[in-house]
């Protein structure tokens, strides 16, 4: 009796753990720089038609060139296992060793520069459309960091508008995404139940809107114009520091200092909550390795320690503040949060960051652990921010969520 109820058990928690919502881990901090796009895009969330090739990039600031493997696997669209063997969308083999890596030249930092490239020999391609996450670990099989990312088929038309919010009490400070999805060469089967929309704001999927369901038909059209399910706060422009030259300050960085490595001080920030809206060109939160005087940044571009530091009140009720952009994921963790100072009376952290142009916003967290963005930034319906919709449709008796079209849209032609 007590082997059976053991076999249970474990059958229960497999099944529990089997059918989680899968989440991206973010890398220890000896590897940085991590860059996952297409092949021909900046972004950092690849979102790839059928066929396309992606490369991911990173470094290992080890100094004795760790060997890293790759894992692919198949997802539905709440990111929960797909139902389909790995032969039903993976042509070729996975779980392979990187083999291209570099290390880096006339650097004070010493690292090892990784590329996988799919298509490759050994991964010949993916055979389906939908959400997909790659973990890369290491000779000791322990997962050092996963990304998310998607395949689509351009089956059907997805409209995008950017509008003010119809919210009143939000109306400067939300954005609000309509929709309409032609779907003319497409024949959907019960779309109000079967067709699921995903809206991201600057490619952070942290922050993006899901579960969206049709409002309404129209002819071969599907309409979503809500109210408010479809709005995001509109933020702020991104801060932004480029260090290319790492031994003269550049844009955003006050005064430099050489130590063990070379340390970059960034201009003093204060918050913008109560500013008025100031037009101030960004990446939407991207980055850009970028150094003078190299002909291949990816092993010639050296690592700084960036130091960050805000001008606030020490938080008294649990609160926390980080400083994040795409360069770390959008990721909340202690490397990247910052702490108060008693002596200089600011909000102060550092980290190695390499040589490049590099968005970032302080944000702020309550003593539950939810993210307001906005809380130190501020929030602006004029902010320029880009929006992606991902539409995925399952059909009766399906086995995975298709990913079927997307669209895309600036809110810089935001009407109301």
């Amino acid at each position: 009796m007590v082997l059976q109820f053991k076999l249970f058990m474990a059958l229960l928690c497999l099944s529990f753990f089997g059918y989680s919502q899968v989440k991206e881990v973010n890398p220890p901090n000896y590897i940085k720089t991590i860059s996952f796009k297409g092949n021909t895009s900046e972004s950092q969330l690849p979102i790839l038609r059928l066929g396309e090739s992606f490369l991911l990039e990173f470094d290992a600031l080890t100094g004795n060139e760790p060997d890293y493997y790759y894992v692919i696997e198949h997802y539905n669209y709440d990111w929960k296992p797909s139902n389909l063997a790995k032969s039903e969308y993976l042509s070729g083999f996975d779980n392979q060793r990187i083999q291209d890596y570099r290390n880096s030249f006339n650097t004070y930092q010493i690292y090892s520069h990784y590329k996988l490239q799919i298509p490759n020999q050994q991964t010949r391609g993916l055979l389906v459309t939908g959400n997909y996450l790659i973990s890369i670990f290491n000779d000791s099989n322990e997962l050092m960091f996963s990304r998310k990312f998607m395949i689509y088929e351009d089956l059907v038309n997805v409209g995008v508008s950017i509008k003010r919010s119809r919210d009143v009490k939000f109306i400067d400070k939300k954005q609000s995404v309509d929709i309409v999805i032609n779907n003319s060469n497409f024949n959907f089967n019960n779309p109000l139940e079967n067709v699921k929309s995903l809206i991201v704001q600057n490619n952070n999927l942290n922050t993006a809107i899901s579960n969206i369901k049709p409002q309404y038909t129209l002819g071969n059209q599907l309409v979503y114009k809500y109210a408010s399910e479809t709005s995001f706060w509109g933020g702020n422009e991104y801060l932004y520091f480029e260090n290319k030259d790492v031994r003269a300050a550049n844009v955003g960085v006050q005064y430099i200092d050489l130590k063990d490595i070379y340390h970059n001080y960034l201009f003093i920030n204060t918050p913008r909550i109560n500013q008025i809206y100031t037009y101030n060109p960004d990446i939407n939160g991207n980055f850009l390795i970028t150094a003078v005087d190299t002909d291949d940044v990816s092993i010639e571009a050296d690592y700084t320690m960036i130091h960050f530091a805000l001008q606030h009140p020490e938080l008294t009720n649990g609160e926390s503040l980080y400083v994040y952009g795409n360069y770390n994921n959008y990721a909340l963790e202690p490397d990247n949060q910052l702490h108060y100072n008693s002596e200089s009376g600011l909000y102060e952290v550092a980290f190695k960051l390499k040589q490049g142009f590099y968005n970032y916003k302080y944000v702020l967290t309550d003593k539950a652990g939810l993210l307001k963005e906005g809380a130190i930034s501020g929030d602006h319906y004029q902010t320029e921010n880009n929006y992606k919709v991902l539409v995925y449709y399952k059909d009766l008796g399906a086995r995975y969520d298709r990913l079927i079209g997307i669209g895309e849209a600036s809110s810089i032609d935001i009407t109301n």
